[in-house]
């Protein structure tokens, strides 16, 4: 039987005013940035299951048992308060339950967590993405810090491996460029497999019977741009996090 994963986050809307003149009108757009991990994770033999960032508010799992379906759940691009606040809580004040914390009991009882960055995980554009003061900080192995951690680099910068991991096999030392990444701070028990700029770009962690890993820029445009997309390496870089941490 394949191992599950879920990948929540990675997606958006849009909405532009175009003036002309004395006119104007308005485009809307959605978008996600999910495919290429999902091809990654197809290729890899996994069973894929996508939830955008609209529907994460009210479809992720709200216990351990029905997250525990999934052997690896894996957050790009979300901000805590997708999960923070669902529409019962936001719009009729009823009490449900904190699914940071059942992220972090899941990986307690044996599962796998993969935190991507981007705009809006880790710390995040304005700090917007929280996750520093919810539960799932516990079971990460990197401190998410308080302030705006993007790491903005439009020049390029190239994650290195810095030592053997099973993770990494096979892929070379050298990572094609990003154009940015979060800033984090490697915790005393993690596993820093890759760096970008001295700091953590893959790193690894376990917590009870379960592991956690960061991998601390995007899996999609714009910090991973086309060259690092297309890379003959995606794929397997992927494969390898995932079979790593679902191990």
């Amino acid at each position: 039987m394949s191992k599950k994963v879920l990948l929540a986050g990675e997606s958006w809307m849009s909405y532009t005013t175009h003036v002309k003149g004395f006119d104007a009108f308005y485009t809307s757009t959605y978008e996600t940035g999910e495919k290429w991990f999902r091809e990654a994770m197809e290729a890899a033999g996994y069973e894929y299951t996508f939830l955008p960032n609209h529907e994460a508010a009210d479809g992720f799992p709200f216990s351990v048992e029905e997250l525990k379906q999934y052997d690896c759940v894996v957050l790009s691009d979300i901000g805590a308060n997708t999960l923070l606040l669902p529409t019962a809580t936001f719009a009729r004040s009823e009490k449900m339950p904190d699914r940071c914390k059942v992220i972090r009991d899941y990986v307690l009882d044996g599962g796998a967590l993969l935190m991507i960055g981007g705009y809006l995980t880790f710390s995040g554009v304005d700090a917007k993405g929280k996750w520093h003061d919810t539960a799932v900080q516990e079971v990460l192995p990197v401190e998410v810090l308080t302030v705006d951690d993007r790491m903005e680099h439009c020049d390029g910068v190239i994650p290195v491996i810095v030592k053997e991991h099973e993770a990494l096999a096979g892929l070379p030392k050298e990572f094609p460029n990003v154009l940015g990444y979060n800033k984090t701070i490697a915790k005393p028990e993690a596993d820093v497999a890759a760096t970008v700029e001295g700091d953590p770009f893959i790193a690894f962690a376990s917590y009870g019977k379960g592991k956690s890993g960061v991998f601390t820029t995007d899996c999609a445009p714009h910090w991973a741009p086309p060259e690092f997309c297309n890379w003959e390496y995606y794929n397997q870089l992927f494969k390898g996090i995932v079979d790593y941490l679902t191990k």
